[in-house]
């Protein structure tokens, strides 16, 4: 590579790497004269960088956000960490797959060999879980008004289309119909929801905004593909402490169905439980994502488990194929009692032909 633009690259790696920069700093991290800075800067200006100069006693320079898109610049680990998160993103549900594929292919045709190699080699199949009806869609226009909302911490005003959550309703389908309830009743629709956003997360593949619902005076969840933002917002606020002191405490535990968690990975159930379990402890973690596993020998460990429900906790600690011994409360060794007739019944019960 030629001598000046080996010294372009160094010059722009440094004006990325912090905001302002002094002129005579930068020619002595280079080891230049500044005259030859200011004739590099002004390479970087035809090149499309939107480099500033900052005046002053020592001078100096600022690298801008332009309205166009330069070249980019990345270190190896920010290039293969790049294309592995564009592979990712094909399985977002932010509605940018095809984008993120088409950056992919952008990016690997810009690499180095040896990068081009390391990226071809580390390829990443985002799979999701096989469900029973396809995941929400999220157009990606509404992400990003959210997100400026979020950004400016300005009111979010919005409509909320409806749900309908059949059967039995878990605390999750609670989170995921918030609002649902006051549409569908009468002719008029409903009013926009004005609230104030404070995070836009995902979980299980779904986009939600995390908000203070202005008229109920709660926080609220929204699930973002059922909302429709409309414009303009509203005035800016003073952001609010958020239960639970982080958007992931707070979020897992709006999806277990409590107000509060405990950061334990337990506590935040509605049902918790403890038993004995007739394995190795290190058996036992393999196979258990939230919960506390204790040691108690070499084949017997302690396991303090949540769920939903007590019979769902039941299920749960049964799929260890293991004896149980039940420590408490009581209300996990009656679920237990009444899965144990439940499966007993089952298991004797003639077979019924349709």
């Amino acid at each position: 590579m030629p001598k000046t633009s080996a010294r372009l690259l160094s010059l722009l790696s440094l004006l990325q790497a912090r905001r302002d920069w002094p002129g005579a700093l930068l020619a002595e991290r280079l080891d230049v004269s500044p005259r030859t800075v200011r004739r590099d800067v002004d390479r970087l200006r035809e090149l499309g960088y939107p480099v500033a100069a900052m005046k002053g006693p020592d001078g100096g320079y600022r690298l801008d956000a332009g309205t166009e898109l330069p070249p980019l610049l990345f270190d190896d680990e920010q290039a293969v960490a790049l294309a592995v998160a564009l592979q990712i993103a094909t399985a977002s549900g932010a509605g940018i797959e095809e984008a993120a594929a088409r950056a992919l292919n952008t990016v690997r045709q810009v690499l180095p060999a040896r990068l081009r190699h390391r990226v071809d080699t580390l390829r990443v199949t985002a799979v999701d879980r096989p469900e029973s009806r396809p995941g929400p869609q999220v157009d990606s226009g509404v992400l990003m008004a959210i997100g400026a909302a979020v950004h400016a911490r300005e009111v979010l005003r919005f409509d909320y289309s409806p749900v309908s959550v059949p059967g039995p309703v878990r605390p999750e389908a609670e989170v995921e119909a918030e609002g649902a309830g006051e549409s569908g009743r009468g002719a008029l629709p409903p009013p926009p929801r004005r609230v104030e956003p404070h995070h836009l997360v995902t979980w299980g593949r779904r986009w939600y905004l995390v908000a203070w619902d202005l008229e109920r005076g709660d926080w609220r969840t929204f699930r973002a593909d059922r909302i429709a933002p409309r414009t303009p917002t509203g005035p800016r606020f003073t952001p609010r402490e958020l239960p639970g002191g982080s958007v992931a405490d707070f979020i897992t535990a709006r999806f277990r169905g409590t107000t509060t968690a405990t950061g334990d990975g337990v506590g935040g159930w509605p049902c918790r439980g403890e038993v004995i379990l007739s394995l190795p402890a290190a058996e036992v973690l393999r196979h258990t994502r939230d919960g506390i596993v204790e040691e108690l020998g070499p084949d017997r460990c302690r396991l303090v488990l949540g769920s939903w429900s007590w019979p769902g906790l039941v299920a749960a600690i049964g799929r260890f194929d293991a004896d149980i011994e039940v420590i408490g409360p009581p209300e996990l060794r009656s679920a237990f009692a009444q899965l144990a007739a439940r499966y007993a019944a089952a298991a004797t019960a003639p077979p019924r032909h349709p």
